[in-house]
């Protein structure tokens, strides 16, 4: 099979890796990849966002799959074009896509359809969201409607930080349209977990669980990021909540977007919070976690062609993954500054050193190649992921390979899959 994955990070790179060890996989493109993606795949100067270059590419080619990663081309149509010229694709539609593009619309979802979920009003003024704010016990969290690059999620400790961070979104335009319209929702409390599952739009394939870590810094404190790591499987959700996540969450979500005459083929991702009173969604994402993919798909131990192929093709009933017994972590390297302003082009060191210890998997998200070197080129540069028989023995190699990466600037959280184990 010729296979194209499209786009040019961490998450991007695990898919390769997988693909690549396929033996169905005769020819393995990325568009763009990045320098890690090289080793595995030819990459093509095609951005994830060249909806019409990628078209034309998967044309010319005979492209038997495409698997998209990120969620921007998703959301711009480019499943809807490629299966339009008849090619399979593993991705869900422009109109499934907005169950990641409209934290709005998702939410509105799961009011009509009884998807549990947090207490929650949208709004495009800053007055009337203050208003709500008042009727609700602090903290306080202020979602932008749209596409953020998972930065778009405010958690306000007082009322004067929920002005604040209205105000940044409706006012200021800290996040551009994406910001214009917000979501208040009330605060959970409770432990969070990512549940991912397949679908080819009938049936769910749920996915082993996982757990991220969002926020920037040690002791889940800081602003929010896309992921600064991220550890499977989750010990501390027994089957009783696994099964009910998948009947009261995946189940009841697919159930949703088919009443609401939605064809979605790919990844349903949903965040979660385990509460008291059963799980409730904190977000949807309409592809792969990242990095929660680096950690899930390291410990699948059967083909992921053939439940991509299948989720795009409609034939997913019969497939079941096998799992490995053995627990992964993954930490992202970040430049200085991230989630802010970040500056690029640092040398980075102990690639290769740090790709030999045992276990040891490092999946570039934000790398370039300056004069033969590897440079950073971007805010969420690495993930170093690690296997082991347990948790603990993976998270100790985990950041042994850690410890011999550099870059100027270089920072990472020292907690991910500690003793807290918070999301």
């Amino acid at each position: 099979m010729k296979v194209l994955v499209v786009g040019g990070g961490g998450r991007e790179h695990v898919l390769c890796w997988r693909l690549a060890a396929e033996p169905r996989v005769e020819r393995l493109y990325a568009a763009p990849g990045n320098t890690g993606i090289s080793a595995l795949a030819a990459s093509e100067p095609i951005s994830a966002g060249d909806l019409p270059g990628l078209c034309e590419f998967a044309d010319r080619e005979s492209l038997d799959l495409v698997v998209v990663g990120p969620e921007a081309p998703l959301v711009a149509g480019l499943a809807d074009e490629l299966r339009g010229m008849g090619v399979a694709v593993f991705g869900p539609t422009r109109d499934a896509a907005r169950i990641e593009a409209s934290k709005v619309w998702a939410r509105r979802l799961c009011d009509a359809h009884g998807i549990p979920a947090p207490v929650s009003e949208e709004f495009e003024d800053v007055g009337e969201a203050m208003g709500f704010v008042a009727d609700l016990s602090p903290p306080f969290v202020i979602k932008a409607d749209g596409l953020a690059a998972g930065k778009g999620v405010t958690i306000a400790e007082d009322r004067t930080a929920a002005r604040r961070a209205l105000e940044s979104c409706i006012v200021e335009g800290a996040f551009g349209e994406a910001g214009r319209r917000v979501l208040v929702e009330e605060y959970l409390y409770g432990t969070e977990v990512t549940a991912m599952a397949l679908t080819d739009g009938r049936s769910i394939v749920p996915l082993a669980l996982a757990r991220d870590h969002k926020r920037a810094f040690d002791g889940d404190t800081g602003p929010n990021t896309g992921g600064m790591g991220a550890y499977s499987p989750v010990a501390s959700v027994g089957p009783d909540d696994e099964a009910q996540i998948t009947h009261d969450i995946l189940e009841r979500t697919l159930e949703a977007l088919r009443a609401e005459g939605i064809d979605y083929r790919g990844v349903l991702y949903a965040g979660l919070m385990l509460t008291s009173d059963g799980p409730k969604v904190l977000e949807f994402n309409c592809r792969f976690g990242d990095p929660e993919a680096q950690v899930v798909l390291q410990r699948l131990d059967s083909s992921l062609l053939d439940l991509l192929v299948a989720c795009a093709r409609g034939d997913l009933s019969r497939s079941r993954p096998i799992w490995t017994e053995e627990a992964c972590a993954g930490v992202v390297l970040a430049s200085g500054g991230y989630p802010g302003s970040v500056q690029t082009g640092k040398e980075i060191l102990g690639l290769d050193e740090a790709a030999k210890m045992d276990g040891v998997q490092v999946f570039h998200a934000a790398t370039g190649l300056r004069d033969g070197r590897v440079v950073t080129s971007g805010g969420r540069v690495l993930t170093v992921t690690a296997l082991g028989s347990d948790l603990e023995e993976a998270r100790h190699r985990a950041y042994e390979a850690c410890s011999v990466i550099e870059f100027e600037g270089m920072h990472y959280r020292r907690d991910i899959a500690g003793a807290r184990r918070g999301g």
